[in-house]
């Protein structure tokens, strides 16, 4: 019998390959067990097109609402209005993938865009701090929240649903403690400047920010051994764990990330309405976890990816616009989002069943 267990053991080990092991050039242990499958299943008309179904209906969205309302859709003021006012929710909406990635998911995104945002506010303009100070206390506190998510849920074993709940609530009720429920103003000009006011082919930088980060985080999950274990821990903790890989570590890091990023988040927000208020960021949460499920469901179908999350994030939008600017009040917003998140969670889950069946 244990000859047996230690031939098994073995296996499993040559099946899943530590990215220590497998070296520089050689495929982790995500990629030695997915890459293949899914180069197959893009090879395969319905893959490519399963995969590139979300960037063509966003095409599709954009020439439909070009035409209908040529004026005022088709311009580019409206196209920079895009571009621009969703560079918070695309930077959230990347933050957050990394622990659902990791198998983890994080409720507390908005609450830590709202305290990051109000933390710049209260230090900058009511104590008279320099911007650069005020920030950098905001993104301390992210990674604090972080770690104090990551623990309780890792450590202690609590699921992560019930922790960043709990965390947010938490925050909100701070939030509207230490604002004493009012809209703070006054945000230092330099940080407006650096975030909305300079502009690079008419779009302000902010975008620019949203796209860096993307490309930041596509390079660490597609050739980077840190990404590669993600990317097994989320598909199976056991095998990871078998693995030699620090799934604890991983996973507290992954949701130490997503606070951090959302602390980012909140800088963006101070320096695009040079305020914050009590409830500021928190309702990004709904529109992040549907552009999140969204981008799982192209590019690469069946895995948050962040260019499939940047492309959800503007389809949403993109129809939100377009749909408002046809007349409809402003609830058609929670509609989308909501029916969006329904479809992509269904969707997602048929291609994983779809996967399954197939032995991927």
């Amino acid at each position: 019998m244990n000859e047996e267990r230690g031939a098994d053991m073995t296996t499993v080990r040559k099946d899943v390959e530590t990215p220590e092991a497998a070296g520089p050039s050689t495929d982790t242990a995500a990629g030695t067990a997915a890459d293949p499958a899914e180069k197959a299943a893009r090879r395969r008309p319905t893959g490519r097109l399963e995969a590139m179904a979300l960037p063509l209906t966003w095409l599709a969205v954009i020439i439909v609402f070009s035409i209908v309302e040529t004026d005022t859709f088709f311009t580019s003021a409206n196209a920079a209005s895009i571009l621009a006012s969703q560079a918070v929710l695309v930077v959230v909406t990347l933050g957050l993938i990394v622990p659902l990635i990791a198998g983890d998911f994080d409720l507390s995104i908005g609450a830590v865009v709202g305290m990051s945002a109000l933390i710049i506010a209260i230090l900058n303009a009511q104590h008279g701090w320099s911007i650069w100070a005020a920030i950098l206390v905001a993104l301390i506190a992210g990674i604090v929240v972080g770690l104090v998510n990551g623990a309780l849920t890792v450590l202690l074993g609590i699921d992560s649903l019930i922790v960043t709940l709990g965390m947010s609530t938490l925050l909100a009720g701070v939030a509207l403690w230490i604002s004493g429920a009012n809209t703070i103003t006054g945000v230092d000009q330099t940080l407006i400047d650096i975030v909305i006011s300079y502009r690079l082919f008419g779009i302000p930088l902010e975008f620019y920010y949203a796209i860096i980060f993307a490309l930041i985080l596509w390079y660490v999950f597609a050739f980077t051994p840190l990404g590669q274990r993600l990317l097994v821990v989320g598909r199976n903790r056991e095998v990871a764990r078998l693995s030699g890989m620090r799934v604890s570590t991983l996973r507290i890091g992954a949701l130490v990330t997503s606070a951090f990023v959302a602390a980012l988040g909140g800088v963006l927000i101070a320096g695009t309405s040079g305020s914050a208020g009590p409830t500021t960021g928190l309702d990004l949460l709904l529109p992040a976890f549907a552009a999140a499920f969204l981008g799982s469901t192209t590019i690469k179908p069946g895995r948050f990816n962040p260019w499939g999350t940047v492309i959800a994030v503007y389809f949403l939008v993109t129809g939100i616009t377009g749909l408002q600017l046809l007349g409809l009040q402003s609830f058609v917003q929670n509609i989308f989002y909501g029916g969006a998140l329904i479809l992509a969670v269904s969707f997602s889950q048929i291609i994983r069943r779809r996967r399954m069946k197939r032995g991927v």
